[in-house]
């Protein structure tokens, strides 16, 4: 699943033999030599159940597995010995891993250890590409230690890794809690579909996005539960029963409220060929739509390859020159004081807001806010286009992508008010007949991103973020053709500042194209939890949105 991906197979190992075996690449030290094995070698390392064990709830058991693991990498080191086994790449990726993430101190330092001893041996060892889980927060700011440490272990301890999505969700742990459970439901416990679909349906879906992040994750899952490799090389390899979803993938992904009862029936009536069941389906679009949200979380939050993925390391070492940076981006002192000004701005507008509560316009008024707020132009830059070859063969009709719902001086597709569909009285409802534990645990979800709240607001304490965390979720589905009848559009003009709706908006409809810049300009004196926080709303209000449209096409299909 997400969080126990290993290495790409396909990456050669690296292996440690005896000087009188092989001469392709001295290294200097201790007169070892390294080459990288062919394919067709075995690739197993001779520590993996060590690996398996430091996952045990018992210390005891991860004390003997750290001693075993420590002793099988020495022996694996000691090449004077006939007898001694291999020191594959996926040891040393693995061993990275731990030394960057893992939650638990001694397993971390003895990882760190276990790397310096193989450097002196003459091993090249890998490096990290990257100072930490994101591109745009300091890895400071990343609780390895601290209040978070124990939502932190439990990831470890249930999943195999702690990688840098649970790193960055860690910010907030009743959030994460809640989505780890969401997603083990989805990827690993029962359920209608097959465990290798589930991750071959995610990496279509992730693949929309050109997310390397997410498809890199669940190749790794797919073949680690079965799946033929073969499948990752196009989608022309895969059943057509997978093959037949690329349609609601796409709509889903980019134009949601373009799905129909058609697309239903056109998958599941009899005769369909071939034929998926509704629990089937139900099971496959609730992976989809929650891979999509995810992918604007990946790129909202700037996330960095794992250290153990491609392009997150490397095996050259840094360059003299190379001087590391923050990622965080630099206020000047003037920028500082227009941060400041900003924030009190807002927190004068939120209490305004409140007080002005009581005061009701007509609902012909309301509805012309909506529309407004709906058809209103915020452009944002294509700054990446098709998607790399590598993701290329994943993806069909690569050039369909978002487009405003309510384009101006084009008519519209009708809006979908609340009332009539919502989660609360009909999708829930929809899920629990088909797929009974995922609505519990989507609701569950959908309740704590509504209600997350620390009371405080950049550098103010006790402060009610009720109105703005509304406005932000209200603004989303607005994005895509959802309105609520008693909700007033006109709060979210005056909460949401232009640079907060470039960044919401790219992040829920385009997310491939976020940049650093974008990242940066908005709420420029906020935390970057609280910016994190936003990614979250963003995340679970696109995810109900797409939600909505295909439970609601699946309804009046049933009907």
């Amino acid at each position: 699943m997400i969080g126990s991906a290993e290495p790409d197979v396909n990456m050669a190992s690296l292996t440690c033999l005896d000087n009188g075996e092989d001469n392709s690449k001295k290294v200097s030290g201790s007169g070892v030599s390294c080459r990288f094995k062919s394919d067709s070698e075995s690739d197993s390392g001779p520590v993996a159940k060590s690996f398996a064990r430091l996952c045990s709830r018992d210390e005891g058991e991860r004390a003997s597995a750290l001693e075993e693991l420590s002793q099988k990498v020495l022996v694996c080191l000691g090449m004077d010995r006939s007898d001694s086994e291999q020191l594959s790449k996926q040891t040393l990726l693995h061993l990275l891993r731990l030394s960057n993430s893992c939650p638990l101190q001694e397993v971390r330092s003895k990882a760190t250890e276990l790397l310096r001893t193989a450097k002196e041996e003459g091993v090249e060892i890998p490096r990290a590409l990257a100072s930490g889980p994101s591109s745009v927060i300091p890895a400071k700011e990343m609780p390895i230690e601290g209040p978070n440490h124990d939502v932190l272990i439990e990831s470890f301890l249930s999943l195999g890794r702690v990688d840098h999505l649970t790193m960055v969700m860690a910010l907030h742990p009743a959030y994460l809690s809640c989505f780890l459970r969401t997603q083990q439901a989805l990827l690993e416990l029962d359920g209608p579909l097959p465990h290798h679909w589930r991750h071959y349906i995610s990496i279509m879906a992730a693949a929309r996005h050109h997310c390397s992040y997410l498809v890199q994750q669940h190749s790794a899952g797919f073949l680690e539960t079965g799946g033929e490799e073969s499948w990752l090389s196009g989608l022309e390899h895969a059943p057509a029963k997978l093959r037949s979803l690329q349609t609601l993938n796409k709509l889903l992904a980019h134009r949601p409220w373009l799905i129909t009862q058609q697309h239903i029936e056109e998958l599941v009536c009899p005769g369909a060929e071939p034929r998926w069941s509704l629990a089937e389906l139900i099971h496959a679009v609730i992976l989809m739509a929650h891979t999509h949200a995810l992918c604007s979380f990946v790129w909202g939050c700037g996330l960095n390859p794992e250290p153990d993925h491609a392009g997150g390391y490397t095996f050259q070492p840094p360059s003299p020159s190379h001087l590391p940076r923050s990622p965080a981006h630099e206020d000047g002192r003037q920028e500082q004081a227009d941060g400041t000004v900003e924030v009190e701005v807002l927190m004068k507008r939120m209490a305004e807001l409140q007080q002005q509560e009581e005061e009701e316009c007509s609902q012909e008024e309301m509805v012309s806010r909506f529309e407004r707020e709906r058809s209103e132009s915020i452009p944002t830059a294509v700054v990446r286009g098709a998607p790399p070859d590598l993701l290329l063969c994943l993806v069909v009709d690569p050039e369909f992508r978002y487009e405003d719902f309510a384009p101006r001086g084009e008519q519209s597709p009708t809006t979908m008010r609340a009332q009539d569909y919502s989660w609360e009285d009909h999708g829930f409802s929809l899920v629990n007949r088909l797929l009974p534990d995922m609505s519990h645990l989507l609701d569950e979800k959908f309740q704590v991103v509504s209600n997350l709240t620390y009371h405080r607001m950049a550098m103010h304490e006790g402060v009610d973020t009720y109105t703005l965390r509304k406005a932000l979720w209200n603004y989303i589905h607005c994005l895509y053709g959802i309105r609520y009848d008693d909700y007033d559009y006109g709060s979210i003009n005056v909460l949401l500042e232009r640079s907060l709706k470039v960044f919401v908006k790219t992040v829920a409809c385009y997310p491939e194209q976020t940049t650093t810049r974008i990242y940066c300009a908005f709420w420029r004196h906020f935390r970057h939890s609280e910016k994190v926080h936003a990614n979250l709303i963003v995340m679970e209000a696109r995810l109900q949105a797409a939600l909505l449209y295909v439970l609601r096409a699946i309804t009046h299909y049933m009907r």
